[in-house]
């Protein structure tokens, strides 16, 4: 059995215009997981729709996931993309060497009643692969391989990995699994992946349980040991949650804002390409 290791909490901050919980990073548990956010947004009829997220910023040596639980998100990029996903949907940026993008509130948000909420994540790139052409997934709900089980109390949708042989369809440069899912009260499922891998189960609403005795709640995330593969999950309450397992980049991490290197070395050539207009130039209408 796969156990918990601990629960914790975010601490708020500000990302553009959206209040979020920031989870992760969390000490040394973080690779491939390197940054966590729930972010949680009402749009403002007094303000344009066009400003309102997050305007352009670069990234480099990562992914940048958005994964959208109500509302929906317009992204634009500095390779072409303009591209809106809807509730259930995700936007995964594989950042590559270099890409500028901004993240908006679709023009017709208050058709669902003017909320955002989603999770952004950024699952970190092996070396090898920091310095590719970058791309940008979208995945709507429909689009997105979907297990549903037998009694109808919960739904999980696989954006990427694989999960009882149902694959996603987002290609990742490692063995990620992100998983969002929907369950009903008495609902219940069980994971599997392998014992090497840092997983990790966050709750957006509701309350719940982990193998039949650890709570969970609302905002929390569960960090678990690499000491088994197998672990189950019950809802005592209605709950919206997020399943994330990868398999550990053993390689030097060097950080600052919105760039992930090795070597402190190429974090500065980053802002020097970013500088420059080497990672290409974002104009929003």
């Amino acid at each position: 059995m796969k156990t918990v290791n601990k629960i914790i909490y975010g601490h708020p901050t500000a990302v553009g215009s959206i209040q979020v919980q920031e989870l992760l990073p969390y000490g040394d548990f973080e690779n491939p997981f390197l940054l966590f956010h729930h972010g949680v947004a009402m749009a403002d009829k007094n303000i344009p729709i066009h400003l309102q997220g997050v305007g352009p910023h670069p990234h480099r040596g990562f992914s940048a996931i958005s994964f959208i639980y109500k509302g929906g998100i317009h992204h634009r990029d500095s390779r072409g993309n303009d591209h809106v996903v809807y509730e259930g949907g995700t936007q995964w940026t594989h950042a590559g060497m270099g890409i500028i993008h901004s993240e908006r509130v679709p023009e017709n948000i208050f058709d669902f009643g003017g909320k955002q909420e989603l999770l952004q994540v950024w699952v970190n790139t092996p070396a090898a692969h920091k310095m590719d052409i970058p791309h940008y997934y979208p995945a709507s709900a429909e689009e997105t391989p979907t297990i549903k089980t037998d009694d109808g109390l919960t739904i999980i949708r696989i954006p990427a990995g694989e999960l009882n042989g149902v694959k996603g369809i987002i290609p990742t440069f490692t063995k990620v699994n992100t998983f969002m899912g929907e369950m009903k009260q008495n609902g219940s499922f069980s994971f599997s992946f392998p014992a090497n891998h840092q997983t990790i189960f966050y709750v957006l609403s509701g309350d719940m349980l982990i193998n039949e005795t650890t709570k969970i709640s609302s905002k929390q995330m569960a960090l678990f040991n690499k000491d088994g593969e197998t672990f189950s999950i019950k809802a005592t309450a209605d709950s919206l949650f997020f399943v994330g397992s990868g398999e550990p980049i053993n390689e030097p991490v060097a950080a600052h804002g919105p760039l992930v290197m090795n070597t402190q070395t190429e974090i500065m050539q980053a802002f020097k390409d970013y500088q420059m207009g080497k990672m290409g130039v974002l104009i929003e209408d």
